[in-house]
């Protein structure tokens, strides 16, 4: 009788264990989850760019990693609903600041105004 009341008890501590242990993964998503979710978006933004602004080949793992880092913060505002507070406006102002001034350093003058004229989404 002690053995199955052990028993019960040490299922019941497993159980009780993958319920909290379930519960502490991310609200939003696993990490793999939201990194190929922004990978996926920056790919398709750096395509898109590398058609409309027409630069270079070799700039493309460049202009990636900045689109990709504009990405991944956007994102991260998006998910923890940031754009309904007052200081969200702010902060995607200051992101989309710091893209646009790597955007600028990495392009061309032409280039750059090309980008300026890329839809914003």
């Amino acid at each position: 009788m002690k053995k199955i009341i052990t028993l019960c008890l040490f299922v019941f501590a497993l159980v009780l264990g993958t319920q909290i242990a379930v519960a502490q993964d991310s609200k939003f998503g696993s990490e793999k989850e939201i990194n190929a979710i922004v990978n996926a978006k920056a790919a398709k933004k750096t395509e898109s760019l590398i058609k409309f602004v027409g630069y270079e080949k070799h700039l493309s793992e460049t202009v990636y990693d900045a689109v990709r880092e504009h990405t991944y913060d956007t994102y991260l505002i998006e998910l923890q609903h940031l754009t309904e507070e007052e200081g969200s406006s702010k902060k995607l102002k200051e992101i989309n600041a710091k893209l646009e001034n790597r955007m600028k350093a990495i392009l061309t003058k032409a280039q750059f105004e090309r980008y300026l004229r890329f839809p914003k989404s």
